[in-house]
């Protein structure tokens, strides 16, 4: 049977794995935003392409002359979505399996060129506790964070 850490890692790669075939493996970087909160499952996805970071609807701004355009539909980034949060749902299983403490926030840097997987855990709330933040305020800062830092 597989160690904890070796499920944990295969669960945060198929994160990964599913935002690469959305982008048609065409990016420089990925980046997952994933939240398991007070009983609220999150996830979002960005990109690095062209020095351009860009949410999946914005993708074919980076396309330079000649590029194919890519596929945003709609229908595939919400399937891409659906897989995220099924993986974060397994990644909570795997935890309580284990006796492990769940991470209430997990952000995933791929680097598509290098190979580097870069990931960073917050135990703690993060926006369940606010009166007016959401997942989706705290995955937009970091997308902004990103973007102004050129993480």
């Amino acid at each position: 049977m597989k160690e904890f850490e070796d499920q944990f890692s295969e669960l945060q790669a198929d994160m990964i794995a599913i935002c690469m075939e959305f982008v048609e493996d065409r990016a420089d970087k990925v980046y997952v935003y994933a939240s398991c909160e007070e009983g609220i499952t999150s996830g979002r996805f960005f990109y690095l392409i062209n020095n351009k970071y860009l949410e999946p609807h914005k993708l074919n701004d980076a396309l330079e002359d000649g590029d194919e355009r890519y596929d945003v539909s709609p229908k595939r980034g919400f399937m891409v979505l659906r897989i995220i949060c099924e993986d974060i749902k397994k990644i909570k299983e795997l935890c309580e399996e284990y006796g492990r403490d769940m991470p209430t926030e997990m952000k995933l840097v791929y680097d598509v060129k290098s190979g580097n997987f870069k990931a960073d855990y917050k135990y703690e709330l993060v926006y369940t506790h606010d009166d007016v933040k959401t997942a989706g305020h705290i995955a937009d800062e970091w997308f902004e964070e990103v973007k102004s830092n050129n993480l």
